[in-house]
């Protein structure tokens, strides 16, 4: 399946699309020492976000999809030089509003689980009349 959403996002830095079909997308982030908060090679979870926020919006895959909310876990730290695997599902659907969960893991251990919230919008939201 093609991916149609955030052509222009760092693959570097918010993972390689593995696995992408209808409703699903299985994302890769190689963590590298950049990506590390501390000398102890902690990665910040801003990293972790992001794969897991990037897994989220390619399951919508929709060229104008974007995050509304997040409720999220860091369940476990990780460290640079692992590899950390998100698998997104869409769980429901209502009109533009989707629910997407998120679950990361290290090898074996799940380090983040989350519920995204996404709103596919008529037209990019860069292009949206703000009113209030």
């Amino acid at each position: 399946m093609e991916i149609i959403t955030h052509e222009k996002i760092s693959q570097k830095l918010c993972g390689v699309p593995l696995e992408v079909r209808e409703g699903y997308s299985r994302v890769e982030l190689a963590t590298t020492g950049e990506m590390a908060a501390d000398a102890s090679g902690l990665i910040h979870g801003g990293f972790i976000f992001g794969l897991a926020d990037y897994a989220a919006m390619i399951a919508v895959n929709h060229p104008n999809v974007v995050l509304g909310a997040a409720d999220v876990k860091f369940l476990k730290p990780v460290t640079a030089g692992e590899s950390v695997v998100a698998e997104a599902k869409i769980i429901s659907v209502k009109g533009k509003k989707y629910q997407v969960s998120v679950v990361a893991h290290s090898g074996e251990v799940c380090v983040f689980e989350g519920e995204f919230t996404c709103f596919v919008l008529d037209q990019h939201v860069l292009n949206r009349t703000h009113q209030e």
